[in-house]
């Protein structure tokens, strides 16, 4: 084994095969550019583990959509709490959001990606895209792409712009100001929207993906800007986004748009999970279980218009047990685009962490190794309970 993919950091007794895994698939992408593996138990570190040259644990890297999970995180708190309902009509709070025939979209519907505003016509601009305050403006001038309610799609670039300002607009306070004070501090976490300025020591850049010929042919040609999923994914821009550049640019680092602009490591998404569905160091979870059966379940049967998955979502959480299927059903988390996945899994206890630093030739949130590295990690929690 390389440098490069020499495996460091630790695992707690029983959890020898995570690391034999996580090595097996280190060596077989040597081009990786890195990765970080972490787990908890009932809240406690089992795995943490990382490779890559000049990669370490406390590594900083762009994780995009895992902003989602923390940001959806806020607002399940908030309607746990009765602060938000999820019944309610956005436009009651917001006013402007109702027009373009949108007064009915009630909160429930933006978090299962019903509400057909997966971006604007003509695209927007780098600097709107960092800015949630701008994207939510130009959205609530904006016509749904399909009729809210009828069907469901990824609002890749959006959907924590139009669900935090329904938090500012109750709350007085960003969903961003939310998360930091009562979820990141208090816990410790390693996972931020944006990057603060005196952590960028500890950030290692993306890197796009390398494919081999056949990944390449695999993955097809890349979507007409002017399809559901270009205009998700901010393709009918000029120019379209490029996700690499995005993740690099100052004004990102500096808002932390709260649904693509998440960075940190695997120890802070784990962490995280860990916090929300188990506690964490003595304190409880954020999240009731009547909460989590609520926000973790698939609430978006059938095939997604933007991404072609099936059963995606739970409430603003993607549903962990369609795309894994050794999950219970009320595994709630999220992908970030460069591969990167975290989920809590209540019926096994474990809440689970996994970054890498280039993009996945196979495929954008999720990397296809996480159905292995998850499935080891499910197989030692069984085993030592």
């Amino acid at each position: 084994m390389s440098s490069s993919t020499t495996v460091h950091g630790s695992v707690a007794p029983g959890f020898e095969a995570v690391r034999a895994e996580f090595a097996a698939v280190a060596a077989a992408d040597p081009g990786s550019g890195g990765s970080q593996l972490a787990a908890r138990l009932d809240g406690r570190p089992v795995v943490d583990l990382w490779t890559g040259e000049g990669m370490t644990g406390s590594s900083l890297l762009a994780l995009y959509s895992s902003a989602k999970g923390a940001a959806h995180l806020v607002v399940a708190l908030l309607v746990q709490e009765g602060v938000l309902d999820l019944d309610e009509e956005v436009a009651r709070d917001w006013p402007e959001f109702a027009a373009e025939g949108k007064a009915g979209i009630t909160l429930r519907q933006m978090l299962e990606h019903r509400a057909g505003l997966i971006g604007v016509d003509g695209g927007f601009s780098t600097g709107e895209l960092a800015d949630d305050r701008r994207l939510a403006a130009r959205l609530a001038r904006q016509k749904p792409y399909w009729e809210p309610g009828t069907a469901y799609g990824y609002h890749a670039f959006v959907i924590a712009a139009l669900t935090g300002e329904v938090v500012r607009r109750r709350t007085g306070r960003s969903i961003q100001e939310c998360y930091e004070e009562r979820i990141r501090a208090p816990f410790g976490l390693d996972f931020h929207f944006g990057l603060p300025a005196g952590l960028e020591p500890r950030y290692l850049p993306v890197l796009a993906a390398r494919p081999t010929p056949e990944q390449q042919a695999a993955a097809g040609p890349a979507p007409a800007p002017d399809s559901l999923t270009g205009i998700a994914f901010n393709l009918n821009a000029t120019p379209p986004t490029d996700l690499v550049e995005f993740a690099g640019t100052r004004a990102v680092h500096a808002l932390g748009p709260a649904s693509a602009g998440g960075f940190g490591n695997a120890r802070g998404l784990a962490a995280l999970y860990a916090a929300a569905a188990f506690g964490l160091d003595g304190r409880p979870p954020l999240l009731t279980p009547e909460t989590v059966a609520e926000f973790g379940p698939v609430r978006t049967a059938g095939v997604d218009l933007v991404t072609g998955e099936r059963d995606h979502f739970g409430l603003g959480f993607e549903a962990q047990s369609s795309r894994y299927p050794f999950l219970g059903p009320d595994a709630f988390g999220h992908s970030g685009a460069v591969g990167a996945q975290s989920f809590a899994d209540p019926r096994s206890g474990v809440a689970y962490g996994y970054t890498r630093r280039s993009f996945s030739p196979g495929g954008g949130g999720g990397a296809p190794e996480n159905h292995r590295l998850a499935a080891a990690v499910l197989r030692a929690a069984e085993a030592v309970r």
